[in-house]
């Protein structure tokens, strides 16, 4: 026997040898007046005796792994005598009830000891099984604990992910912002310097040396959607030298009256299926103007 063991049986143990001594002593003094004082402790030895065979027979079963209830039930049988033959032994005294009284009970407390210990027993576990519980609460405990720290570092993680995010995006509007305000100042920029009363003028000033005869338009840039320019057409017909091309410029330029403007000039020669870059066009146009 262990010493967990010892802690619940010793105690039942030792109410149970006080419940059979105070058991004994009452019978012989309460059938002692009436009976020799043989028979008295005959009859007393007798409820002590059959107390303590059905404990043992219990005590054997309960070894063993077994249980019969009417060994129980008559186990309970004598402790309810033992403890009635207390309960009216301090009724009938003429003094000294209530101490009497006091102890009437530790019969049934002893039986009620030897089933806390019966039950301790039909529940306990070998050091090995209780170490292998240990272990796996021990690593339930670890698990829980790593399965927390990764869902707080990811907390914060995304938590950090979520901040850089919203800054760059109050950074990024914040641009736009000045972008817009610039862009809205330039626009307005533009537009009063087309609507000034000088601006024909000083368009024409820049522009006559460059393009005689061509009357300045100064249109504003396109500020909102805009549609893809298509992809200029492959060159069906070789490269045109400056020679050719000059006089293909001068031939589309006054082939009306006025000469035709540079942007009707390039649409029409375009159209007409030549290919020339642009660079290459408006030099021929500046050197047929001259």
């Amino acid at each position: 026997m262990n010493a967990k063991a010892t802690k619940t049986v010793l105690p039942a143990v030792a109410m149970t040898a006080v419940s059979m001594v105070l058991t004994l002593a009452v019978v012989v003094m309460w059938l002692g007046a009436s009976v020799p004082w043989p028979v008295a402790l005959v009859v007393g030895l007798g409820i002590d005796g059959g107390w303590l065979a059905t404990l043992a027979y219990e005590r054997r079963l309960a070894a063993q792994g077994d249980h019969n209830r009417a060994v129980t039930a008559v186990g309970w049988c004598f402790g309810l005598l033992a403890a009635g033959v207390l309960v009216a032994h301090a009724l009938t005294a003429e003094s000294s009830a209530g101490a009497w009284l006091a102890v009437a009970w530790l019969p049934i407390a002893a039986k009620a000891l030897w089933l806390v210990h019966s039950l301790w027993e039909r529940t306990a576990l070998t050091p090995g099984a209780l170490g292998a519980i240990r272990g796996i609460q021990q690593e339930a405990r670890d698990e829980a604990a790593v399965a927390r720290a990764q869902l707080r570092a990811e907390a914060v993680t995304e938590e950090t992910r979520l901040t850089a995010v919203t800054a760059a995006g109050a950074r990024v509007a914040h641009v736009q912002a000045q972008t817009a305000q610039r862009l809205s100042r330039a626009w307005s920029t533009l537009k009063t310097a087309r609507d000034g009363e000088e601006t024909g003028a000083a368009l024409t000033s820049v522009t006559a040396p460059v393009t005689p005869g061509v009357t300045p338009r100064w249109e504003l840039p396109v500020w909102g959607p805009t549609e893809p320019i298509p992809a200029l057409p492959e060159a069906t017909t070789p490269g045109l030298t400056d020679e050719a091309l000059d006089a293909l410029v001068d031939e589309i330029r006054y082939s009306e009256a006025p000469p035709l403007s540079y942007r009707e000039m390039a649409a029409r020669f375009r159209a007409a299926g030549h290919s020339a870059s642009e660079v290459r066009l408006r030099a021929a146009w500046k050197r047929v103007a001259a």
